[in-house]
Parts: C-alpha cells; structure tokens; sequence
C-alpha cells in the first residue's frame, strides 16, 4: 500500500539525510507513524538515487529480528549489510529491544560512513542512558499522531469521503483521533477498540515493565482521572486532593511518579503556565493535554464533546508539530490559552474557542488577555466562527480553515 507522506516532518529531517555525525531519533507516542515515516524517507532516497545495498533497515519487532536482543547481535546485523562502499543509511526501528544500543549505535556513528535514523519507546529512547552516551550527537524529531489538517488530507488520499461541513468532520476527528492506522477502519467501535489497544500496549510496555507497577488499580485510576480532566489547570496537591475526594488514596510520591510515566510515554504533554508580568514559569500548577482526543473518547462511553479543552488540545498538538514550544501566559487575572515560541525566539499570543458569537461578554473574554499584552507579536483568536470581528488587531480567524491550509503561527 502506498504511504501517506507526512510532509511537515520529512521537510524537518531533508537537511539531515546524509548527516553522518548525528544520530536521527524519532520519538512520539506509540502507533502515532514513526516507522511509516522511516519508511517514507527511504523511498525518498530512493528516488534521489540513492541504492538499495546503500539502504540497511532493521525493523526489531518484525520475526525476522526477533532474536536480536544483545549489542553483538545488532552489530553483527549492520556489518552483515553493510558491503557497499561509501556512505550507508542505516534505519532501525524499535531500537529499545536492544540493551546496550546506545554504544553500538554511536560507534557506527563515529564510523562516519552510517546516516543513522532510529526509532523507539519513548520511555527508553528519552532514558538517561540515551542522553548521557549520545548528547550533543543526536537530534530529536518529535512526531504527533494526525493533525486536523494531516486527518483530512490522509482521507482524501485513501479515497475515504471528506464531509465538506467542517465541524462534522471537527467532531469526527476528535472521537476518533489521529492514529494513522484508525483510517483502515469504518466502524466507529472498531476505532475506538483500536485506540484502547494502544493505550494498553503503551502500559505494558512502557509503564509496567519498566517502573514496576505493582498497585495496577490505582495507576488506572490515576490515569484515568487525569485522562478525563485534560486542559484544567492542576497541580500535584489539587490533584492529590481531588483523588481522595473520589475514594483513591495515592501518596503524593507515587502520584508524582506515575504521572512522569505518562508524560514519558507520551500519553499526557505537560503545559507550564508562564506569569507575563513577572517573565517567570509558575511553579506547581500546571495543564496537561492528550497525545490524542481519542485517549478520552475510548476510556469513556459518553461521547458529548466538550469543545473547550478539545479545541485547546487540539491546537496545542497543531502547534507542536510545527515546533513551537508552548506555554500558559497568566496575565494579571486573566490568562491566555498559550503562549508560543519557535524555533528564531519569535512569539506568538493564542485564544481559543469554540464560538465568539454568541455574546458580547463572551467576545469580549476572549479578547481582554491578548488586549493587554502589549508587545507587536502577532496575536490570534481561534473559534470555528465564520463572521470574524476586527478587533484592537487582533487576527480572528476560522480555526479548521485555519489549519486546512497548513498555517504556521508566524505565517
């Protein structure tokens, strides 16, 4: 089957193809596309002319890799491919089934005839093993399951119909997520036991075996809460506090570390609130936004969608795939859903909402924090309005045309 090329991130990596001095790690949450990927830079190289016995790919869950579980052995694979001269692409997928990797990948590494591209679990790819062996020689590219725009496009390539209301195909989008392999299915349920296959899988793999968790039940509870209570400001204390209020007793040790287990896994992102005033990071409260909108939907049988956290995380994902990091700006008061910053330290200030057209007072809501932010960074007000206002100039614009035409914050 032909693949869907994710162009946002083959345009990231192009300057790096034949890099032979930095390694390529591909993080992101499992199921999210990062082998697809892989793949869609190979064929690239392909047609740039690049040859096959130049191309060495290792895929370590496949059967055919299965037993590759030592540094030797994985050596042993690379040299038994490697008999072309000149520079080598070497692609390895699911590189954590290898302990010790991270010598055997930096030594090709130093070779300097290997363009190396990896891929792995995010919770052993983001080690302290990775970080100490390779700083400095590898860089992070960081993937996102589908964004509305990549969901839409991916549709219209696979010849499934595209509603041209686009707050049906909104609403579609986020119960049934951005997992690529969800478009194989039609039925809604089948999406939704699809989803919570992944987050199993992610747990066990992941979570279990690597930290130990011995009280599952409570684990569960505590992910499911914050699952459900994605985009609210918490904090450990209010969390904790809010745990004890539904029955589950969890230390606030415990608590703090199964939450960096979903953080590591890339179930959960952490957005840090930032004081405008002061220029510093807000200690304590935080919000924490979902790898994808389907992680609530499939963990829940109420299917209402609640716009506000929606479109928030939403538009958070959107943002990072185009590399900004992203934050919370509290403004006096009032706050501002985020704050943005790419890559040449240029910012950008964005509302959030479903609708300002409802309401004078509500209109207004969404306007007073960018209003008294006083800097010429361009400032946005998303909502899924068609009437768009003129106001203080301010850009207000419609949100999914906004991002079907694959805008970036400092376009």
């Amino acid at each position: 089957m032909e693949l869907y090329v994710r162009e946002k991130y083959l345009k990231k990596m192009r300057g790096f193809y034949h890099d032979t001095e930095v390694i390529k790690v591909i993080t992101g949450v499992r199921r999210c596309g990062k082998s697809c990927l892989m793949k869609t830079v190979m064929d690239e190289l392909r047609r740039k002319g690049v040859s096959e016995e130049h191309l060495i790919s290792l895929d370590l869950d496949s059967l055919q890799y299965r037993k590759a579980k030592t540094a030797d052995r994985l050596e042993e694979l690379i040299l038994s491919q490697s008999h072309a001269e000149g520079v080598k692409y070497l692609f390895i997928d699911e590189i954590q089934n290898v302990a010790g990797f991270e010598e055997v990948v930096n030594a090709f590494r130093e070779d300097g005839n290997y363009s190396i591209f990896i891929t792995g679990s995010n919770s052993y790819l983001l080690s302290g093993e990775l970080v100490t062996k390779l700083t400095g020689r590898y860089i992070e590219f960081e993937m996102f399951p589908l964004t509305f725009d990549e969901y839409l496009d991916m549709k219209a390539f696979y010849g499934k119909p595209v509603n041209a209301n686009l707050i049906a195909e909104l609403n579609n989008y986020l119960q049934e997520g951005g997992f690529p392999k969800t478009m194989q299915y039609d039925e809604f349920a089948d999406k939704r036991t699809y989803v919570q296959s992944v987050i199993d899988e992610i747990f066990e793999k992941d979570i279990r075996r690597r930290l130990k968790i011995r009280n599952v039940e409570a684990f569960n509870n505590v992910r499911g809460f914050i699952i459900n209570n994605f985009g609210a400001t918490v904090s450990i204390q209010s969390l904790q506090a809010a745990l004890e209020k539904n029955g589950i007793a969890v230390k606030r040790s415990t608590l703090t570390r199964y939450i960096e287990a979903l953080v590591q896994s890339k179930i959960l992102y952490r957005c840090d609130r930032f004081d405008m005033k002061s220029k510093k990071s807000l200690g304590g409260e935080k919000k924490y936004y979902l790898a994808d909108t389907s992680f609530y939907f499939s963990t829940n049988t109420d299917n209402r969608i609640n716009y506000g956290p929606t479109l928030e995380n939403m538009v958070y994902l959107y943002a990072r795939s185009f590399d900004y990091s992203v934050s919370v700006g509290r403004i006096g008061k009032l706050e501002c859903d985020f704050i943005l910053r790419d890559n040449s330290l240029n910012y950008a200030y964005v509302q959030v909402a479903y609708t300002i057209g409802e309401s004078k007072a509500t209109e207004d809501r969404e306007y007073a924090p960018l209003e008294m932010i006083k800097d010429n960074y361009p400032k946005f007000v998303l909502t899924t309005d068609y009437l768009l206002q003129k106001r203080s100039g301010i850009r207000h614009l419609n949100l999914l045309e906004f991002m079907r035409a694959q805008k970036g914050f400092s376009d």
